[in-house]
């Protein structure tokens, strides 16, 4: 990785240099050349020679006596034909450790909408994957400055409602609320009873014809709860018992892996408001009327292909429920920008209702950004699958880590710390968009690049500070052999400082990765217990730990003293 952290003064003071000497405008390229010849290097002087028509070393010598004149460096030299490196003043190397990150987001105010989990429905390795990669954005939008409000939606109505509700009462032997008391009362037992009635549902539907008509019909009563009130019939009772339970596993959910809570805005809520929005704008003639079915017409010079927002049996699709959660996020916290998150499969269709929803209200244009993630894929390649129940749920891939991480530590305390941190960061070392490659031995593994591997090198550090029986202050000089190091525990704040301007955590990861290699390599050559220079040296681990412990905990992982 090249070293951030200088590389913005360095292309600074550099292009306003050629520009006062020479009237050009340039983005100067900025590299890490061998430590022995200097902190940063550019080849700007190349690139400009035949710009200039000008040997490219005369040209390094002009814009390296101007660099010197600054007063900015340490040191300013030219090596072959016009290579100019670049060493760092120390005081500067030490003023970069422990410096904010960037308010990129400053004065916003944010609606982010991740994990979107369905009721009556159980969770898998996707709805994991989106939901902590998901906090992890959401905490790097809070660390640039954002007022942000996390949001969830999902289906609380729809046809795998109705599909569910057939299975429970097909399990039940009829519309018996009172025996849902029957079921076991944890949490995740009764998601697991429901999904078990929705996979039963969903094979009936498409086995037999009458049954899909009677699912169908069905689908119809469900929505009749709603716009009824009734909450009295047998089968109204049964639903609404069962969908709290669903809320609960979703609480119970995101308590077990560790991440803050969303306000959860359900699809029987935004249809209501959805609705709304399609009557006024068929007035307006935004959407129009096709074969009983309201539609947006889309336009394919604009890779906009033609939605039904309304069926022909006048129920409300998902395009009219999305429009419904942008208006309800919206009048609720009058975003300034507003973010989802989503598989990659829901590219296409957002596109038109991101386009619908700037159409029916222009203020929206510009203010909506949609995130989307590739598949979570384990060691084999399989795609998981939650139609007919051939699906990796997310409790059995924590059960699974959890089993490994067992094996691998003495303290059962440490292991749900540690078995989170080996699946969030095995989660966020991806760059958002394309797959997600999840090997669970690469995951848990302590001599990788793995999450258990940087708690590890945490506590190895916190034990070196507690063999000395106080606490170090960070150094405040730079001798020869701390340099490398340095440069790399300066680098974090304009890492981190990138990864929220991207919203990208992987950036973090990588980092942290590459200061452990670092810190073992000056490990293994520098003594610090019992050193002439301990104290110098213990503020160095100090400082390493402190950085390890704050980057892990962007990405929401723990860092305990010992493991």
């Amino acid at each position: 990785m090249t070293p951030i952290a200088y590389t913005s003064t360095v292309n600074k003071d550099v292009a306003a240099i050629i520009q006062s000497i020479f009237n050009v405008e340039v983005e100067p390229e900025v590299t890490r050349p061998d430590p022995r010849f200097g902190d940063l290097s550019t080849n700007v002087a190349l690139q400009l020679a035949g710009q200039l028509q000008e040997a490219p070393r005369a040209i390094a010598e002009k814009i390296a006596d101007t660099l010197r004149a600054t007063g900015n460096y340490k040191e300013v030299s030219i090596a072959g034909p016009g290579f100019i490196n670049v060493f760092i003043k120390d005081e500067a190397l030490l003023a970069y450790i422990g410096k904010a990150p960037e308010q990129y987001f400053a004065g916003k105010n944010l609606v982010f909408e991740y994990s979107c989990p369905n009721a009556f429905k159980e969770l898998h390795t996707g709805h994991l994957y989106q939901t902590i990669f998901g906090d992890i954005t959401a905490r790097l939008m809070e660390l640039g400055g954002a007022t942000l409000q996390r949001t969830s939606f999902g289906g609380d109505v729809g046809l795998h409602v109705a599909k569910c509700l057939w299975g429970m009462v097909a399990e039940l032997g009829g519309a018996h609320p009172e025996k849902l008391a029957e079921v076991d009362s944890d949490p995740f037992a009764r998601a697991r009873w429901i999904s078990t009635c929705y996979v039963k549902g969903a094979s009936a539907y498409e086995a037999s014809v009458e049954t899909k008509a009677e699912i169908d019909e069905l689908n119809k009563t469900v929505y009749g709860f709603h716009s009824t009130d009734d909450t009295t019939s047998d089968l109204a009772k049964m639903y609404w018992e069962t969908r709290q339970w669903s809320y609960d596993y979703f609480d119970a959910f995101y308590a077990l892996i560790e991440v803050t809570p969303m306000r959860y805005y359900a699809e029987s809520q935004t249809a209501v408001v959805g609705m709304e929005v399609v009557k006024e704008q068929l007035e307006k003639g935004t959407l129009k009327e096709s074969d009983g079915a309201v539609v947006f017409e889309g336009d394919e010079s604009k890779h906009l292909h033609t939605r039904v927002f309304v069926t022909s049996k006048g129920l409300p699709t998902y395009e009219t429920k999305d429009i419904g959660v942008i208006w309800l996020e919206k009048q609720d916290y009058n975003f300034d920008h507003r973010y989802l998150l989503t598989g990659n499969d829901q590219t296409e269709y957002m596109r038109v209702v991101f386009a619908a929803a700037e159409t029916f209200r222009p203020e929206l244009t510009g203010t909506m950004t949609h995130f989307t993630n590739g598949t979570v894929r384990f060691a084999d390649g399989q795609k998981m699958s939650s139609r007919l129940g051939n699906v990796t749920r997310d409790i059995d891939v924590l059960e699974i880590v959890r089993e490994k991480v067992a094996e691998l530590v003495e303290n059962p305390e440490l292991i749900e710390p540690i078995s989170l941190g080996a699946i969030k960061y095995a989660f966020a070392r991806y760059s958002l968009g394309g797959d997600i490659a999840f090997d669970i031995e690469e995951t848990v593994s302590l001599t990788g690049n793995s999450g258990p591997y940087l708690q590890y090198a945490h506590a190895r550090a916190r034990r070196v500070i507690e063999k000395l029986g106080y606490t170090p202050d960070m150094p405040t000089e730079i001798f020869e052999e701390d340099r490398t190091l340095i440069k790399k525990l300066g680098e974090y704040s304009e890492v981190v400082s990138l990864s929220i301007k991207q919203l990208q955590p992987h950036h973090i990861g990588n980092y942290l990765f590459e200061l452990s290699q670092e810190f073992n390599r000056y490990y293994e050559k520098n003594r610090v217990v019992g050193d002439k220079r301990e104290a110098h040296r213990a503020g160095l681990v100090r400082q390493y730990a402190d950085t390890l412990k704050n980057g892990l905990g962007i990405l929401g992982i723990q860092a305990p003293d010992s493991v």
